[in-house]
């Protein structure tokens, strides 16, 4: 048998730092939106007993230590079915350390795939349950669409739709590290009034304008990339709505109304950069495909 998924990436449009807490992790206050940009995740079923994985973007590990095999080893302990080998495919069109839950979407995928596969029939819920024990993304790609994420980031609400757009996706050549992140915002400590709350606000009023002007994270602060920032500048030079890092970077995204203004963008950072992706927000997350 073989079930294929599509995994969407997702931005943060807003991402506040609230505090460390006593166990490492931080609080955070963040709005998260799936895109139609997609991983293709495929899961064949052999007699292996093995869980085995291949993928040909450079830099992806194909071992124990990619986040899809953590997902497979977990899905197998929960449910306590045994094994009979699987292999995991990932065609992977979303950038790796970008901030836009590479890993971790292609981890949803394969628990919805599995949950096909052995008829298993997990609610949402548990398979979000299931998601959280490897990566606090994970929950947020099994459902997707518009989300407010408190806590770690896995304790997840939807919130309105957000409003038809055009999302230009830039990831420059710089990487960052998630850990080394959090220690600069740690050393920052942001006392800032939060910018999720204002931007929820706005959503829910749908007005496209209000949003732009509210977006902010406080990863894009700290890193003060100078990357990010001449990609945000040529984002704004063709007239973007608003723009801002995802996640812990180094991605950028503008927000547009106008494709034409979207397109022309497109085509000015393609002349700097490789990795540009012209897209439109989505309401639903990881996805069988027919």
């Amino acid at each position: 048998m073989e079930i294929k998924v599509n995994a969407p990436a997702k931005i943060n449009l807003s991402l506040d730092i609230l505090k460390r807490r006593a166990d490492g992790y931080h609080d955070v206050s963040m709005v998260m939106q799936t895109i139609d940009l997609y991983d293709t995740v495929t899961v064949t079923e052999n007699a292996s007993k093995e869980i085995t994985i291949s993928c040909d973007y450079e830099g992806v590990p194909c071992d124990k230590t990619n986040i899809a095999y953590k997902a497979a080893d977990l899905f197998f302990n929960y449910t306590r079915i045994e094994n009979p080998g699987i292999h995991i495919n990932i065609d992977k069109k979303i950038p790796t350390q970008a901030g836009m839950a590479g890993g971790s979407t292609d981890g949803a995928a394969v628990i919805v795939a599995l949950n096909k596969m052995f008829n298993t029939y997990l609610p949402v819920k548990t398979m979000k349950e299931i998601g959280a024990r490897f990566g606090a993304d994970v929950p947020f790609c099994i459902e997707g669409g518009t989300q407010l994420a408190t806590g770690i980031g896995t304790d997840l609400k939807k919130i309105p739709s957000f409003p038809d757009c055009y999302i230009v996706i830039c990831k420059p050549p710089v990487s960052v590290s998630t850990a080394e992140a959090y220690a600069l915002c740690d050393k920052m400590n942001f006392t800032h009034p939060p910018f999720t709350k204002e931007l929820v606000k706005a959503i829910y009023m749908r007005d496209i304008y209000l949003i732009t002007s509210t977006l902010y994270n406080d990863f894009e602060v700290a890193l003060d990339l100078e990357e990010v920032k001449n990609v945000k500048r040529i984002m704004y030079k063709c007239k973007s709505n608003g723009a801002c890092m995802t996640g812990s970077g180094s991605a950028a995204f503008g927000i547009f109304t106008s494709k034409k203004k979207a397109e022309k963008c497109v085509l000015k950072l393609k002349e700097q950069y490789n990795e540009v992706f012209l897209c439109k927000p989505v309401k639903e997350g990881c996805k069988i495909v027919d």
